[in-house]
């Protein structure tokens, strides 16, 4: 696997979108307004009810699933098609990262204005999905993402437990954005957040993905979700160790150069700015930014500053107002 997105990656990446245009057609031309993005890498037997039970509405919104065969060899593939999802297959297993940043750009060329991802081993629960997506349709936020810590988890590990927790302290301090839960793989985002920030990693993109929707300025919410057991299959993150020491790389990777990209004339959010505009912390339910603890709140700082505008796509209605409605 490559760190970055290199030419062989986009010659991947095009065979792999000519061969799901031409299969799927309009249906992946005109997806409906919320696109569910899935990674799969030999998830036989389980990938079939993921997208079984996911929801053919979210917040009164059509749904499609997008699954992304990230060069399965077992039956992953016929499996998802069978349950009905759109399949998109690559033939070279490049992680999930390559394999997420694919099918984001599978749902914003085919017109989905929201994305929702989840993971294929069955370990999120698709009825908490509505509670992600509501705060972004309200106009509280643009990235939304569940919280193992705010919610409940059925691991036993206590190392994994701690990692959770270092990890979201570190990318708190790093970003002067608290966030409690930094790899949860259930999140609700505009589509366009997407393709606004710098995604390389192959393979342990959450945090990638997360530090760079913050230091973009986006407006980042968490709710709380619960991670169960895997019961079928296999982790792909291998042991503890290894998968700490890649997560750290990526984090500290990450924040690295997205300082660097503000230094040469870009405009992501860096901490030292956020004392100029106001704390921005996290948004939480009652969409009020919440300081990072032991920080008091800069006055006038009851709600986030504005996003990066975000031009709706072509042809995309308004989504229902859905600001009176209280999400969970």
């Amino acid at each position: 696997m490559t760190n970055d997105h290199s030419g062989g990656d986009e010659a991947i990446d095009s065979a792999a979108i000519r061969a799901f245009t031409e299969e799927f057609g309009d249906r992946a031309a005109k997806l409906p307004p919320v696109a569910i993005v899935i990674a799969a890498f030999n998830e036989e037997g389980s990938i079939g009810p993921v997208v079984e039970a996911l929801p053919a509405t979210v917040c009164g919104l059509e749904a499609a699933a997008i699954v992304v065969s990230d060069g399965a060899v077992d039956s992953t593939a016929k499996e998802a098609r069978q349950a009905g999802a759109l399949v998109c297959e690559v033939p070279v297993n490049r992680g999930q990262g390559a394999a997420l940043r694919l099918g984001y750009r599978l749902a914003r060329d085919g017109g989905a204005g929201y994305i929702v991802t989840t993971d294929a081993d069955g370990q999120y629960n698709p009825a908490e999905i509505d509670s992600l997506l509501a705060p972004i349709l309200a106009g509280q936020a643009d990235f939304v993402t569940g919280s193992r810590t705010m919610g409940s988890e059925e691991t036993k590990d206590p190392v994994r437990k701690l990692g959770v927790r270092v990890f979201a302290l570190t990318i708190s301090v790093l970003t002067g954005q608290r966030v409690t839960d930094t790899t949860f793989g259930l999140r609700a985002m505009r589509s366009e957040v997407t393709g606004a920030v710098c995604l390389e990693q192959p393979q342990y993109q959450a945090a990638e993905l997360l530090i760079g929707v913050i230091t973009h300025g986006f407006r980042v919410a968490e709710r709380p979700a619960t991670i169960h057991r895997r019961t079928v299959g296999k982790s792909k993150k291998g042991n503890n160790a290894f998968y700490a020491l890649s997560f750290s790389k990526v984090v500290f990777g990450t924040w690295w150069r997205e300082r660097q990209r503000r230094a040469d004339g870009g405009k992501p959010w860096a901490p030292g700015e956020r004392r100029e505009r106001g704390e921005r912390g996290l948004v939480g339910d009652s969409g009020a930014a919440e300081p990072l603890p032991g920080r008091a709140a800069t006055a006038g700082t009851g709600a986030a500053p504005s996003a990066p505008s975000l031009a709706r796509p072509a042809g995309r209605a308004e989504p229902p107002d859905t600001r009176s409605a209280k999400s969970t």
